[in-house]
């Protein structure tokens, strides 16, 4: 299927899924989806300093800052940096006021996801399809404007304390909502640096109590219109020590993938009890970030400070791996000097690398993906993952 999409596109790396997506190979009517998301529209974090976290994701994410809010735009309660990279987009939140909603979230939860944002194209129509199923309404539907037009916008509430803002932005030229005005970061890329380092979310986890991941997949399929992608239990996803069990629930075009893990019972503590235990409840674990060449995009991660997962060399010399993943555009050797990881399905492959948790507490964190058809999530490396998660986890004294 890829090689017959690249000759007729006339590229010869290409996601796949975007593909499926331009040529109608994903079955999808958005006139009859009750809960019609688009795309994803921000990830929002809440942090201990929004304004050295800004600069954090600019120096070693290369994000590129693009708007502002604050109190010298009128916001008295926080500040809050709009950063992007390709269709990407981040937005980083710190509190201000003494009094601030946010700060009391970071004491709870540390740094972290406080909204996954989405792209609808009806914000009344999910709102009121929502309620009919169900669900906690957090903010009712209402316009805001400025200058540059129009939002409309609404929210419902999710696992733990997060939340999907929905947002339909067809009338709004903005940088990115009203109350933000356009403001590049004074950072400076070093020269011959790349123009951006990822492309994309690729996909958002979440983290929730044990017995609890069915229940949160039944939310989306019911109440978001959301399909079933993948499961992945049993011996799929455990080692000899921990274990987890998880589903990938996904919009209708595919564009917004929400895996949805929960601890297993096993021998010792896994990666899901730590965060479920740092972060102080369920919440956004990991986003998974689309790159185009993972090679360069690690070697300036690397060179800016990030930590990633280290992977033994056996797991290189392993000839089951050799013979499963077949030919891929990099020398293996070349995966195995930044300890990127390599996967195989019947759409293609991908290649996908984790970092250490990049805040004080071990909870979020990121990966990388490039992907070459392969519509997965890396199956055939999840026992090299959680083993390499775990040594971290001794380390802390967390395992």
């Amino acid at each position: 299927m890829t090689e017959m999409i690249n000759r007729a596109s006339g590229v010869d790396d290409v996601d796949l899924n975007q593909l499926k997506q331009l040529v109608g190979l994903v079955d999808y009517d958005e006139s009859k989806d009750p809960f019609p998301v688009r795309a994803m529209d921000a990830v929002v974090f809440v942090v201990g300093n929004a304004t050295q976290m800004a600069l954090y994701y600019q120096w070693a994410f290369g994000m590129e800052q693009v708007g502002y809010s604050g109190p010298e735009t009128g916001n008295r309660d926080h500040k809050a940096f709009v950063l992007k990279s390709g269709s990407a987009r981040f937005v980083i939140k710190g509190g201000v006021a003494a009094d601030s909603p946010l700060l009391d979230h970071h004491r709870r939860h540390g740094d972290g996801v406080v909204d996954l944002a989405l792209e609808v194209t009806d914000v009344d129509k999910c709102i009121a399809h929502a309620r009919a199923q169900g669900a906690t309404i957090l903010e009712e539907p209402h316009d805001v404007s400025d200058e540059h037009g129009t939002v409309r916008i609404a929210a419902i509430a999710a696992y733990g304390e997060t939340r999907h803002t929905l947002v339909d932005r067809s009338r709004y030229q903005g940088v990115y909502l009203p109350g933000y005005v356009e403001r590049r970061g004074r950072y400076v890329k070093p020269a011959g640096a790349p123009k951006r380092l990822f492309q994309a979310v690729d996909h958002c986890v979440g983290n929730v109590e044990l017995g609890r991941m069915d229940e949160w997949v039944a939310f989306y399929n019911r109440v978001m219109g959301f399909v079933n992608m993948a499961e992945f239990v049993g011996d799929d996803i455990a080692t000899e020590y921990s274990a987890l069990m998880s589903k990938v629930v996904a919009n209708g075009n595919h564009r917004v993938k929400f895996p949805l893990n929960e601890p297993a019972i096993a021998r010792k503590k896994s990666q899901i009890d730590e965060y479920l235990e740092f972060y102080g409840g369920p919440g956004c674990q990991h986003i998974a970030l689309a790159t185009n060449d993972i090679l360069a995009t690690v070697d300036n991660m690397r060179a800016a400070g990030v930590e990633f997962l280290d992977t033994p060399d056996s797991y290189y010399e392993d000839p089951e791996l050799r013979a499963r993943i077949g030919k891929v555009r990099v020398p293996i050797e070349e995966l195995k000097k930044r300890g990127i990881l390599v996967d195989r399905d019947e759409d293609g492959y991908l290649l996908q690398i984790f970092t250490k948790p990049i805040g004080d507490r071990p909870t979020v964190f990121y990966e990388l993906i490039e992907r070459h058809g392969s519509l997965g999530f890396g199956k055939g490396n999840f026992k090299a993952l959680f083993e390499a998660i775990e040594r971290e986890q001794e380390r802390r004294g967390n395992l």
